[in-house]
């Protein structure tokens, strides 16, 4: 991989976790099965981000940036540098709780050239490779985004996108009445173009929101509602930016974020790893 255009990963773990507080740690480092650890003996803890940072690193990224909000200093503390994932890691604090975009525009002043994947390390998503299906298709065209579709029965939740037959993006609508709309948004993969947007787009924003005040500095919020990254995906292909779909439609989707789907994740993951059954 070229070091003058890598792929970096983009991973936003700014939330509150308010949907299943209270927990003893970040939702995003509960653990989920076991795994193998190089000059490690034995099976070891495996964790929920663990999964969408190893999907990153098979698809050949390398880097990848987490943005925290402060406090959750756990984060940090347990997956250190990234180099028993085979990744260099590095993390950023965002101080406006105004949205993923936001946390994300964290790391614009590392992305000159890059491209990059998104991904929630709060979500489970199958197959293995989804990551390497949509660098392929984002190299093979002139998308200036390419996101992955899964199939759901919830639109009032999730950002369901209309597409036509060749996976070309038409809208994006996040936490929908749109019930035809059978494919919601996952994960992405992106050009420099939207790193781009997305920076101008958080700039006008924040603008609007605060003025001139420095975010850290601010001791009342105004009033605001989070924006959505779908939505900011959405403006970026009303302002003529190309928007495609890589449609995985036999893949699954589970954001653990709430307890019941939590408990769905930990039976699915309960078999540990080369793990010797019980006596």
């Amino acid at each position: 991989m070229s070091t003058l255009h890598p792929t970096i990963g983009l991973i936003p773990a700014a939330g509150l976790g308010s949907r299943i507080s209270p927990l003893p740690m970040s939702k995003e480092l509960f653990p989920l099965g076991f795994r193998m650890v190089t000059s490690r003996a034995g099976v070891r803890p495996k964790v929920v981000c663990h999964y969408l940072l190893e999907q990153m690193r098979q698809a050949g990224v390398e880097q990848g940036f987490v943005i925290l909000r402060p406090g959750k200093w756990d984060i940090p503390n347990f997956l250190g540098d990234g180099a028993d994932l085979g990744m260099r890691l590095a993390y950023l604090t965002v101080h406006v709780p105004f949205g993923v975009p936001f946390s994300l525009d964290q790391a614009y002043p590392f992305l000159r050239g890059a491209t990059v994947v998104l991904g929630f390390p709060d979500i489970l998503v199958e197959p293995q490779p989804v990551y390497r299906v949509l660098l392929d298709r984002l190299h093979g065209s002139t998308a200036d985004v390419v996101l992955g579709l899964f199939p759901t029965d919830q639109p009032e939740r999730v950002g369901v996108v209309d597409f036509d037959g060749a996976g070309v993006v038409r809208g994006i609508y996040e936490k929908s009445s749109l019930t035809h709309l059978p494919y919601m948004w996952a994960i992405a993969a992106w050009r420099p173009t939207f790193s781009e947007f997305l920076h101008g787009f958080v700039r006008d924003r924040t603008q609007a929101l605060i003025g001139e005040q420095l975010p850290q500095h601010l001791t009342t919020l105004p009033d605001y509602t989070e924006t959505p990254i779908g939505d900011v995906i959405q403006a970026g292909l009303e302002a003529g930016l190309r928007v495609e779909a890589e449609c995985f439609s036999t893949g699954r989707y589970l954001d653990i974020g709430t307890p019941e789907n939590l408990a769905m994740a930990i039976r699915q993951h309960t078999m540990p790893l080369g793990y010797p059954p019980a006596l």
